[in-house]
């Protein structure tokens, strides 16, 4: 298969390393490359470990009813809005 690919400077530094070393042509070593990464670790980066694990900590029962939290958050907003106009801001 013919194809176009844009290679990177980093990478075409290592393909030109890998040329030398090897006296391997160039259509050669990047197909070399590819079928070794690929095959390496099908679907995962070289880099990964174990999972992250996220703590978790138990904080109890709410200290309030949160089924009304939008109905107490308006009632708390309209009390700030009426003492702005009280102190004229």
């Amino acid at each position: 298969m013919r194809t176009t690919v844009t290679i990177d400077p980093d990478v075409e530094v290592l393909i030109e390393r890998a040329m030398r070393e090897t006296g391997a042509p160039f259509k050669q070593v990047l197909n070399d490359a590819v079928r070794e990464g690929l095959r390496a670790s099908p679907g995962k980066s070289k880099k990964a470990g174990r999972p992250y694990r996220q703590p978790v900590f138990d904080m109890g029962a709410a200290a309030m009813d949160l089924t009304r939290a939008t109905v107490l958050a308006g009632e708390l907003e309209d009390v700030e809005l009426i003492e702005k106009l009280r102190r004229g801001r």
